[in-house]
């Protein structure tokens, strides 16, 4: 897939014809994954390649007062890039969401970057806006001289699937709903660095992860999760908190991983957050700790999905 990140839209000129999806996709979750696939029908069938046309960051950053969240992604670009070519797209144009970029009327939309794409088909969700004036894709079509393919909503258990939902799935720790939201597992990567290693003493040690990317973590408690490692698949059990039975401040992300004793200090790792078994809770001491991690190991180890992927 090629990736091509717009400075200067004259650079736009001279495409092959395309179908162009627009939206923000963040996440690719199953509505998203519905408009690659229409486009990618139809691009087949008029022997077209299939363009995306997006923005590397959240457009609310241009309009609202600033707070970290965000920055936050429901995906690393990355893994992104890898689900986007994964669903048929041949080329990605990113374009920065600035205020002078969201000045564009939407005539001007349409030809300084529908239009000056090559566009022959557009395809996008039902609920797209664009322009200064927030227009729709009724008026899309009428600015529009070629075909445009609007997508209707997808739902999951009679709601609309979108990266709002999931969003608030993860951050209440339900990974199980937000996978199934998303069509594969919410995971987060990171490089294993050296913790407490207190876990080594009670015969659980864990890899300590420290992400890197700017994605959102499950809320405080204990998962079933896959851990990653040289493209090796481990099942685990992870936790993010603060350790409060040790008096714990710091926000920490561990993973025990099963039948696996090697050090791997300074590796990427990645962890598949699978389902939640419990809250953070703080323990009266060491034993009672490890009777519920015991626990908590027969539930991973013996975990099956709910519904499948």
């Amino acid at each position: 897939m090629e990736i091509i990140t717009i400075k200067n839209e004259e650079n736009l000129r001279g495409l092959e014809p395309t179908v162009l999806v627009l939206g923000y996709f963040d996440g690719i979750h199953r509505g998203h994954q519905a408009l690659f696939s229409r486009a990618r029908t139809i691009a087949d069938q008029k022997g077209l390649s299939v363009t995306v046309l997006t923005f590397p960051e959240s457009p609310k950053l241009a309009f609202l007062r600033f707070s970290p969240d965000l920055l936050m992604h429901l995906t690393s670009s990355a893994k992104r890039y890898q689900l986007l070519e994964q669903a048929g797209v041949d080329r990605l144009i990113l374009k920065e969401f600035t205020s002078e970029f969201s000045k564009n009327t939407a005539q001007d939309f349409v030809e300084k970057y529908v239009t000056a794409l090559n566009a022959q088909v557009v395809v996008t969700g039902f609920d797209y806006h664009f322009g200064n004036s927030r227009a729709t894709v009724d008026d899309m079509a009428r600015l529009f001289d070629g075909q445009v393919e609007v997508v209707d909503e997808v739902q999951f258990e009679g709601e609309k699937v979108s990266s709002t939902r999931i969003r608030q799935a993860v951050l209440d720790g339900d990974v199980a709903t937000a996978n199934l939201l998303l069509g594969y597992h919410f995971s987060t990567e990171g490089i294993v660095v050296h913790g407490d290693a207190r876990g080594r003493t009670i015969g659980y040690p864990t890899a300590n992860l420290a992400p890197f990317d700017r994605v959102h973590l499950p809320g405080d408690g204990v998962y079933v999760a896959d851990v990653e490692i040289e493209g090796q698949i481990y099942r685990a059990m992870a936790s993010v908190g603060k350790n409060v039975t040790f008096d714990g401040t710091e926000l920490r992300l561990e993973a025990h991983i099963f039948d696996f004793q090697k050090d791997i200090y300074g590796e990427k790792i990645t962890i598949y957050w699978l389902d939640k078994i419990r809250d953070m809770v703080k323990f009266s001491g060491i034993e009672e700790l490890m009777e519920q991690m015991e626990k908590d190991e027969q539930i991973s180890l013996t975990w099956v999905p709910r519904k499948s992927l």
